[in-house]
């Protein structure tokens, strides 16, 4: 089944109903669907090749463009605006696409990359009325979206998600937590990540929510829309979570109409739950997922929460733990990489063959890289990332677990760790932190909190405080970015 068939038939059911709020202007499903219309009109015009790349900021009209290049039967390619001019136009390029959908407001600011055809919102008259034309369709195997990792390592690699990935990922998770029309959804995670673009983007179009939107995340901002549409689902990343605690004027009555509050994206501080918990009453529960999974597989739903859990896989998702030497199967309880089989798992890489081949193992469960355990009752625990391991006198070490621990100083705001060769031990752990705002960090005080709650081989060499963390557009630590400061 097509992603946008069964939203342009919800759509045009309820056609006065208040479907999307961003930053401009409030829409109701007729406007979204008039919008997208015009835009794909447009790109029947002048959209020569598969794929359309779509460059805007987290809002509604992020929603009209890309329900507007499947009408027109395109490729969606969201754009991370937020990369170096250099990686943008490299995913231009990859991609084949002749055609960008931006705005001329937002290329006053970035650059619009090299393209046959910019097409500017701002030159669309979307107060006509527009050509007439059947939506294109769409099979589950079809390509629908091209998402871009984030390059955290290398070239960013064109991950191919079918129709059917979409579909199947938005149908698991209304099944797994049973949103309604009733729910209200506020968010800013980028809608070219896949946490936003289908929690945040989709969700609400496929199921009657209304959504909330703002582009760029302002603590204080976000708590005045709480206190104004009274959300009850609130997504977000940790740093944000973390953010929401430095507003003054906050309480617990300012979110007591969320019901769902979902942490994803990166590891959960201990630090940032406990206070968030204890200050306005709210539990955070986790979520997990990759791109390649479209994303979500696992969501710690409230009544099963438990500490530092992601929770149990979605419907009609498998997951097995795999020895990450041998890759024997792993019973319960045993550490090792999570490996994941379903309808949401994408076909590959895009003009990546060999990549593709890597990531999935011969019996065909997609390998994720990341290190992780199962308990008693099928919950998923997250405990590090393959590739982020290090290797201390021959003893394994996820920064992870060192992180957690440097978060519970108060003044620590964030931080991360990574490996430097050391001829002794073949690697030493190195910690770079960001101090809270109006807060100093002194290294001997972490140093001697992770002597107190570490093993010794797993204390840092180092502390280094530095101003800010590189991070890249939903908030997780860019290790590659901290080893160019060694």
């Amino acid at each position: 089944m097509s992603i946008h068939w069964p939203i342009i038939k919800r759509l045009a059911r309820s056609p006065l109903r208040v479907a999307l709020v961003d930053d401009r202007r409030t829409y109701r499903a007729i406007d979204l669907l008039i919008g997208a219309a015009h835009v794909a009109g447009v790109l029947r015009a002048r959209c020569a090749t598969q794929t359309v790349g779509i460059m805007l900021p987290t809002s509604a009209v992020f929603s009209v463009c890309a329900l507007a290049g499947w009408m027109a039967g395109k490729v969606v390619v969201p754009l991370n605006y937020l990369l170096k001019a250099e990686e943008l136009q490299y995913v231009v390029d990859d991609c084949g696409t002749d055609t960008v959908i931006t705005s001329r407001q937002m290329t006053e600011h970035i650059p619009a990359p090299q393209a046959k055809n910019i097409v500017y919102l701002e030159d669309i008259n979307f107060r006509s009325v527009p050509e007439p034309a059947w939506p294109a369709t769409a099979e589950d195997d079809d390509l629908g979206l091209l998402l871009y990792t984030s390059g955290t390592s290398g070239r960013p690699k064109g991950v191919m998600l079918t129709h059917g990935n979409i579909t199947a990922n938005l149908e698991q998770i209304r099944e797994w937590v049973s949103v309604t029309s009733a729910d209200v959804i506020l968010g800013v995670l980028p809608q070219f990540h896949s946490f936003g673009l289908t929690v945040l983007t989709l969700l609400p179009l496929a199921a009657d929510l209304k959504a909330v939107y703002t582009a760029r995340f302002v603590p204080q901002k976000m708590v005045r829309l709480m206190r104004e549409h009274r959300p009850t689902i609130f997504v977000a990343i940790p740093s944000m979570y973390n953010a929401l605690l430095s507003v003054k004027d906050a309480g617990p009555e300012d979110f007591a109409s969320l019901r769902l509050v979902v942490s994803g994206g990166e590891p959960l501080p201990d630090a940032v739950f406990q206070k968030f918990r204890e200050r306005f009453g709210v539990t955070l529960n986790e979520g997990y997922g990759l791109t390649e999974t479209s994303p979500v597989t696992n969501w710690c739903r409230p009544h099963e929460w438990r500490p530092h859990s992601v929770g149990k896989p979605l419907p009609r998702v498998q997951e097995r733990i795999a020895d990450i030497n041998d890759g024997r199967i792993l019973d319960v309880g045993q550490e090792g990489e999570i490996q994941i089989k379903g309808p949401n798992v994408m076909r590959g890489y895009y003009r990546l063959p060999e990549e593709t081949a890597n990531a999935f193992t011969a019996d065909g469960w997609f390998r994720t890289g990341d290190i992780g355990r199962f308990d008693d009752d099928g919950h998923l625990y997250i405990t590090g990332r393959l590739k982020e391991m290090l290797i201390i006198g021959g003893e394994n070490v996820f920064p992870r677990e060192i992180e957690e621990v440097i978060s519970l100083h108060p003044a620590v705001g964030g931080v991360g760790v990574i490996g430097m060769p050391d001829p002794m031990r073949g690697e030493v752990p190195i910690a770079f932190v960001e101090a809270r705002e109006g807060m100093k960090v002194e290294p001997l005080e972490v140093l001697a909190l992770c002597r107190e709650k570490l093993a010794g081989y797993k204390v840092p060499d180092e502390v280094r405080v530095v101003e800010a963390l590189p991070r890249n557009p939903t908030g997780k630590v860019l290790r590659r970015d901290l080893k160019k400061l060694l």
